[in-house]
């Protein structure tokens, strides 16, 4: 058992970083993105033993912390919607310049993206993943990840490029 934990905690520092990159990229906040990641990491703690057999635990793990991250976009969609019901959404939450992705242009950008281009674009380019990889992960075609990659790129490009001046400073 003690080796079991000592492999999980190697495993552990050595993806913690990129998967929570990739989160935050997903939902636009590090600190919501934090939370997910240690949420899949206790799944995969409770798992290990059969986990560590894997030829890419990091997949599993990100798979399922993305899974999470949408699921509490749709519990923070929800909840938006009663706040403004109930005329509360005057007040809305303080946000750190440096946590939230909507602070920056291509954050705001990325953001505004439908979540499957959102998904695809943040695994293939933060991640670094084959439109293959993310296909099996996404579990869908390699040509809707293509043609969602595309949609992507041409949605960003747009964004991006009615806002000049902000990039780069």
């Amino acid at each position: 058992m003690a080796r079991s934990a000592a492999d999980f905690g190697e495993f552990y520092l050595a993806s913690y970083g990129r998967t929570v990159a990739v989160v935050a990229a997903i939902v636009g906040s590090r600190h919501e993105a934090e939370d997910i990641a240690q949420e899949a990491y206790a799944r995969a703690l409770s798992r290990w033993p059969r986990l560590r057999d894997y030829d890419l635990p990091d997949a599993w793990v990100r798979r399922v912390a993305v899974r999470i991250a949408i699921d509490s976009g749709r519990r923070r969609q929800r909840w938006q919607a009663v706040r403004e019901r109930l005329a509360l959404a005057r007040h809305p939450d303080v946000l750190e310049p440096g946590d939230d992705l909507r602070y920056s242009p291509l954050g705001a950008a990325l953001l505004d993206l439908p979540l499957g281009q959102r998904h695809v674009v943040v695994l293939h380019y933060l991640a670094d993943l084959p439109v293959e990889v993310i296909a099996r992960e996404c579990g869908v075609p390699a040509g809707t990840v293509k043609t969602r990659l595309a949609a992507g790129r041409r949605r960003l490009e747009q964004l991006l490029s009615q806002q000049p001046e902000e990039i780069g400073k």
